[in-house]
C-alpha cells in the first residue's frame, strides 16, 4: 500500500497479508481493542481496522479517528445495517459523533447455494407464491413460474447444497438519514427511511439468488425472514 501504513487490530489474526500491521489482541495483559487503537493513531496511518467495536471506549475512539480524516472500518453485531446505528448509540457514542462520521453500513449473511449436479427446478406452488411475495413485500417484482429445489447426490453428500455465498445490505448514510439519528432513536423508522433511501434489505438481495436458482426459497426465508416475520 502506498503512502503511510494500514493498521489492523484482529482477535485472532488469521491471515497474515502484506504491507498491512497486523496487532493481536490480548486481553489477558490487557491489550485491548481500545488500548492498541489509541497506540495505532500515533504513526498515522491511513487506514485502520477494528475487528470487533466491543465496548463504549472502542467505538468512540474508532470514530473519534475518522473525525480526524483515518478511514476506519470495524465490525459490530447486529441483525442488520440500520441497527448499527442503534447500536453505536446504546454502546453510548454521541449521536452527533454518529453523524459526522459514518459512511455506510453493510449486513450480510451466508446461506448454501445449490449443488450445481442435482439441484431440480419445480413450478412454484401456491404457498410458495405467498412466501414469495411476503419476502419481496412492499417492493413490485416478477413472480417466478419456477423455483430450484435441492435434491442430494454423492457430490454434495446427499445434502443438495455445496458451498455458501453473500447475502448484503448496504445502507449509505444520507442527509434525511442523519436527521433521523438521535438518542432515542427508534430501528423501525429507521429501517423505514432507509429503505425510502435506497437501502435493499436482505430478503430482497437472497430473492435475487432464489431467483437466480442460486439458492432454494426456504433457505432464504431461514435467513433472512419477510418483515411481518423478521
Amino acid at each position: 500500500m502506498a503512502g503511510r501504513a494500514a493498521a489492523a487490530l484482529e482477535d485472532p489474526v488469521e491471515y497474515r497479508l502484506p504491507g498491512l500491521n497486523q496487532v493481536q489482541v490480548n486481553e489477558k495483559v490487557e491489550l485491548t481493542f481500545s488500548r492498541v487503537l489509541r497506540a495505532c493513531l500515533r504513526p498515522d496511518p491511513d487506514v485502520i481496522l477494528v475487528g470487533e467495536m466491543r465496548d463504549t471506549e472502542t467505538a468512540e475512539i474508532g470514530l473519534r479517528a475518522a473525525l480526524t480524516g483515518h478511514l476506519v472500518l470495524s465490525t459490530l453485531h447486529t441483525n442488520d445495517a440500520p441497527s448499527a446505528v442503534t447500536r453505536l448509540i446504546d454502546l453510548g457514542v454521541p449521536a452527533y459523533l454518529i453523524n459526522s462520521t459514518l459512511l455506510g453500513v453493510m449486513a450480510q449473511r451466508l446461506v448454501r447455494t445449490l449443488c450445481p449436479h442435482c439441484k431440480k427446478a419445480v413450478p412454484i406452488s401456491e404457498d410458495q407464491k405467498a412466501t414469495w411475495r411476503a419476502l419481496v413485500a412492499p417492493w413490485k417484482s416478477n413472480e417466478p413460474v419456477q423455483l430450484w429445489e435441492p435434491v442430494g447426490c454423492l457430490d454434495c453428500r446427499m445434502t443438495g447444497y455445496s458451498g455458501r455465498i453473500g447475502i448484503y445490505e448496504i445502507l449509505l448514510n444520507s442527509p434525511e438519514l442523519r436527521k433521523a439519528v438521535r438518542p432515542n432513536a427508534e430501528i423501525a423508522q429507521l429501517r423505514d427511511l432507509a429503505c425510502r433511501e435506497g437501502m435493499r434489505p436482505l430478503r430482497i438481495s437472497g430473492a435475487l439468488k432464489v431467483a437466480q436458482g442460486i439458492t432454494s426459497l426456504d433457505e432464504v426465508t431461514k435467513v433472512a425472514p419477510p418483515a411481518d416475520e423478521a
